[in-house]
């Protein structure tokens, strides 16, 4: 499936957040991208443009292309509770972030690689859909053969983060999802209300 593979920086410039991860060029330029930079003169945005930003945002942070976050969407809407809320957890629930948070990539995108190339497993049983929603209680590993590839013993060494709905084990190299996270336990800068107003329009 196609992905986007622009100009990172460029995006996260725009959005002025870090949606791919520490950005040098964010840090050095945090304003929008464009020749005139700080002093160019942006009209105000609409309802709209918000609306539309923000779900641009939120498909550029989890790697997701419209139709696919469209189809997500409506699964949220047909659940019950916060439409919102639902949305962000049916991403954070896909295996290439799990993948992600727990540390074994560096990157979403990484982690999307690594779930293609046949590198993790859930339950036991290899899994090569990075869209792959996981359940409570299913347990992510990295296969037998890949335990020793640089890239991921490289991600978990550098890796020192921690969340509620996981659990991890560095020397198996297992981890459990344990529950859906809450909104307040999901770290994104995404205004997902404003997604709602827009789908539903």
């Amino acid at each position: 499936m196609a992905r986007y593979t622009g100009p990172k920086s460029r995006i996260a410039r725009r959005f002025k957040d870090p949606i791919f991860g520490p950005d040098k060029a964010l840090d050095r330029r945090s304003y929008g991208p464009g020749q005139h930079g700080p002093n160019k003169r942006r009209p105000k945005v609409s309802e709209y443009g918000m609306q539309l930003a923000e779900k641009q945002k939120a498909k550029y942070t989890y790697g997701i292309l419209e139709k696919q976050f469209r189809n997500i969407f409506k699964k949220a809407s047909a659940a019950k509770g916060i439409t919102g809320e639902i949305l962000l957890q049916f991403c954070e629930r896909r295996l290439d972030n799990v993948v992600y948070r727990l540390g074994i990539s560096p990157t979403r995108s990484g982690a999307r690689q690594l779930v293609s190339h046949k590198h993790i497993t859930v339950n036991g049983g290899i899994v090569n859909i990075p869209s792959y929603t996981l359940k409570e209680g299913d347990v992510i590993s990295v296969r037998e053969k890949s335990k020793s590839l640089q890239a991921i013993t490289s991600s978990l060494a550098n890796n020192a983060k921690a969340w509620d709905w996981m659990e991890w084990d560095g020397v198996t190299m297992k981890g459990k999802f344990v529950a859906i996270p809450e909104r307040t336990q999901i770290p994104e800068n995404i205004k997902e209300q404003l997604i709602v107003e827009l789908y539903s329009k």
